[in-house]
Order: C-alpha cells, then structure tokens, then sequence
C-alpha cells in the first residue's frame, strides 16, 4: 500500500511539475526524500539530495524543505541577494524578520548572544521551536536589517539538519506560503512557488494535512530579556515549551 501510494505521490508530481513549472533556468528541480528517511538518515539517494539542496543554495538559490512542522523554503542566510529573493517569494518586505536555521546548538553561539542555560537550549533544541535572542555582530545585517533579535531555529528532522551542517554559515528559514496564507504539509500545496525556486525536496506528507493543529508552525519565544520568556507565537509546541522555560526559573515577560 505505501509503495502505490508513493507511486501515486510520484505521478501527481510530475504531472504538476508539467503545469507549473517552465523549461529554462528558473526550473524548479523535484527531489523525493528516500522512504522512511523522515525518521533518519537513509541510503545513497539521502546524501545526494543533501548534496544537491546545499549545491542550489551555495550556488544563491532557494530550495524548499521539509521540517518538523510544516514546509520551508531556505537560502543562505549570509548570501544578501538570496535572502531579498526570498522576501520577493513571500511577498513581503524586509521588515518582517526571517528566522535562521542551524544544524546544532553548539553552532548557535556564532551568531547570537545568549543568556539562558545551554542545558535549556539543550532541551528545547532540536525541536519545533523557535528561539529570540540577540543577533551577533557574525550575522548578514541585510537579514533583518530593522531588529537587533533573530529567531533561531534547529529544526527536529534529520534532513535539515544535515543540510544545515553542510552548508558553511546559517540557513535563512521561512514556511512555504506566500505571506498570509496557511501554511503547507506537502509540497503540491505550494506549486504555485515551484517556478521561483531552484529545488524541491519532497520529504512527504508532514503530520496529518486534515488537522488544523499541524499547520501552526513552531512555538516562537523572546528570550531576548535576561530571567524572562515571552511568547509571541503559541504555535504547535506551546505547553511542553513553557513547562521547560519554567523549570529554569525563567518567568513571563508580562509578570
């Protein structure tokens, strides 16, 4: 059943891939993730889509991914005309921040100034959360040119974070959807994006695509302010997010 199943998946690509994407070079490549690969790291067809995906984004394009929560699309983070690309994909003007995705936290020091615990970092991350800090001066000032903060993301999937350890500086990470739309749990639902990127990585269906709840996204907190959290997304991992915040002895903002 699940290998018709892919077989049927695989059709239904090709088949839009025929109607929303043009020949020349704004074609977007389609990349289908080995199976079971969303749980670890699979064969040889793993490490060429890694291989592949970080080549399009060193060469300054944008590829879509699969995360722990919805679909993204990515750029790197240190390369300033992929990352205005990537606000012309969303529609949207510079003044609302990307987040930046990282493969381990151990990496994330470089470019962010930290006040919390690492042993809270450690908890939290990898995870569906997104984390607020202060930028450091290591950091693209064309990404979020208008904030001294930066969301940090290390995403629970193997893939990105494969892909975030081969790449030589940090991702630029946003969802999948033109600004204001829902977000995606498989990659037909933003076809309409495929012309404008170089590469798809198609991990499969993310969660259940019927339950509003796995559209939410990750859970986005301001750790920016020493002793305090406050959340300025609830997202899908709220609870277990606030639960760990506050056996560190981290308090609300509001309190």
């Amino acid at each position: 059943v699940a290998r018709m199943a892919r077989a049927a998946r695989v059709l239904a690509l090709a088949r839009a891939a025929e109607g929303a994407v043009g020949p020349g070079p704004g074609r977007a490549r389609l990349v289908l993730l080995p199976p079971g690969s969303g749980a670890r790291p699979g064969p040889q067809g793993w490490r060429e889509a890694v291989a592949a995906a970080a080549a399009a984004l060193q060469a300054g394009g944008l590829v879509a991914v699969p995360t722990d929560t919805v679909y993204g699309v990515a750029c790197l983070a240190q390369d300033s005309a992929a990352v205005r690309s990537i606000y012309s994909l969303k529609g949207r003007n510079g003044a609302k921040p990307l987040a930046i995705c990282l493969g381990d936290v151990e990496r994330l020091y470089r470019y962010c100034h930290v006040n919390v615990p690492d042993e809270l970092l450690r908890d939290l991350l990898p995870g569906p959360v997104t984390l607020v800090l202060e930028r450091s001066e290591e950091l693209n000032k064309d990404l979020n040119p208008f904030t001294s903060l930066v969301g940090v993301r290390i995403p629970d999937h193997p893939f990105m974070r494969d892909l975030a350890r081969a790449c030589p500086g940090p991702l630029a990470l946003t969802s999948a959807n033109i600004s204001s739309q829902g977000s995606t749990l498989t990659v037909l639902e933003f076809q309409d994006l495929w012309p404008q990127l170089s590469l798809v990585i198609d991990g499969g269906p993310i969660g259940n695509t019927q339950s509003p709840e796995c559209r939410l996204g990750s859970t986005v907190v301001d750790l920016s302010v020493s002793g305090k959290f406050s959340i300025i997304r609830p997202g899908c991992a709220l609870m277990p997010t606030v639960d760990i915040l506050k056996k560190y002895g981290l308090i609300p903002e509001s309190s």
